[in-house]
């Protein structure tokens, strides 16, 4: 950030009077520039024994596979926002169960909320996805997958599958375990 979005004066990057961590102020007129994380919100839609996974058709992890999801919008829930984002990637109407994974990636100012849901009716590809597609846990691509807040959401949901118990998962993502997940891309 360069300039002030009030006024238009040129901002400093410098801990304010009181606070505790750098920000981007403005002198002029006084104005403090707050900025905070990113929500992805989105879901784990189930069909019977499967999951729906949608193949990304845009930047970033074009042509990996998801779970639909995406930044909320302001003005919204994360209910709302993951029912949106999963009606435009998949098409599809859910009906939620609950949050189900949350995950904060501080290192790139994100948190994943992904909520369970129950696929109600018919699903296909939107916009921004390439293809969608219902799958049984030895089907799912895990070679294939996007990022590794849904192989973690996945892998939670199999495991808890076993008990038919689907407590809320909170964890974070190191930029360490991000690396490994995408080696050296």
């Amino acid at each position: 950030m360069n300039f002030c979005s009030h006024c238009g004066q040129t901002v400093r990057f410098v801990i304010p009077e009181g606070d505790d961590r750098p920000r981007y102020l403005c002198d002029d007129c006084g104005t403090i520039h707050y900025q905070n994380p990113r929500i992805v919100a989105g879901t784990l839609p189930v069909c019977g024994s499967r999951v729906l996974l949608c193949r990304r058709a845009i930047a970033p992890r074009e042509g990996y596979w998801t779970l639909p999801a995406g930044f909320m919008e302001n003005g919204e829930t994360t209910p709302d926002a993951a029912r949106r984002e999963t009606r435009e990637e998949a098409c599809a109407e859910v009906a939620l169960s609950g949050l189900y994974t949350m995950i904060d990636l501080p290192h790139i100012n994100q948190v994943f909320m992904i909520f369970l849901a129950e696929l109600d009716g018919g699903y296909a590809a939107g916009p921004e996805s390439l293809e969608v597609a219902l799958f049984e846990e030895h089907e799912v691509p895990w070679d294939e997958l996007a990022f590794p807040t849904i192989e973690r959401t996945l892998r939670h949901f199999f495991e808890d599958r076993a008990s038919a118990t689907f407590p809320l998962h909170i964890s974070d993502i190191t930029p360490d375990q991000r690396k490994r997940f995408f080696g050296s891309a």
